[in-house]
């Protein structure tokens, strides 16, 4: 296929398309954050000499199906994502022989289904998307979502988990240890790991501020 700056003006503005008319109740899975995926998909696909034809509707389909962190569905999310986006690029004419590819990058890019990426892909859309609840991006997207899902910022009588098991469907603070701070653990691609630690060091740094502000 063409380079990705080909596919990017053909495709994109059928992707968006797509997406607003699709757009779900989450504060944290918008538009804004997927052009950021995108962006930062399109610079680790050069990086790591990923298929752009794979990496681009991946990275711009990856939520295309809306649901909410707290549904029993969740862990389905990424593989209901994915059949709908397949669903919609073989209607709209893009490579069947593409298809399989995007299908497993999208269901992979999920923390909470827990598939392994099997293909470099995969990896750098899984990253892509990782990456954008890291860093001052993550922690403002973490404490929209809590809001939204009606969560207080911190537990009163423990807010670092320093004697409890974190839960983070009690308190936007908990998410930093049930998920967040553990996402540069799991990056696929040299880029991705660099920055996902940078980001963390970030993130470590607002919660020793936040310790000492409210004691």
């Amino acid at each position: 296929m063409e380079n990705f700056a080909g596919l990017q003006r053909e495709w994109e503005p059928l992707f968006e398309r797509f997406l607003a008319e699709r757009q779900g109740g989450d504060p944290g899975h918008g538009l804004v954050h997927v052009r950021r995926v995108v962006a930062m998909a399109a610079r680790f696909c050069v990086a790591e000499g990923a298929r752009g034809e794979i990496v681009l509707p991946a990275a711009w389909l990856h939520d295309c199906v809306h649901v909410a962190k707290d549904s029993s569905e969740r862990s389905k999310a990424s593989r209901i994502a994915a059949a709908r986006a397949v669903g919609f690029l073989a209607e709209a004419g893009y490579p069947a022989g593409c298809l399989p590819d995007i299908r497993h990058a999208i269901e992979a890019h999920s923390f909470s289904a827990g598939i392994a990426p099997r293909t470099i892909e995969a990896k750098v859309v899984q990253d892509a998307d990782r990456l954008d609840a890291l860093g001052a991006i993550g922690i403002a997207r973490c404490f929209a979502v809590g809001a939204a899902l009606g969560r207080p910022i911190y537990q009163a009588d423990d807010p670092f988990c320093s004697a409890r098991e974190p839960d983070d469907a009690a308190a936007s603070v908990d998410h930093f240890y049930v998920k967040l701070l553990k996402l540069a653990d799991t990056m696929q691609t040299e880029a991705g790991r660099r920055e996902a630690l940078r980001r963390r060091d970030y993130m470590r740094g607002y919660l020793d501020q936040l310790r000492s502000e409210i004691g």
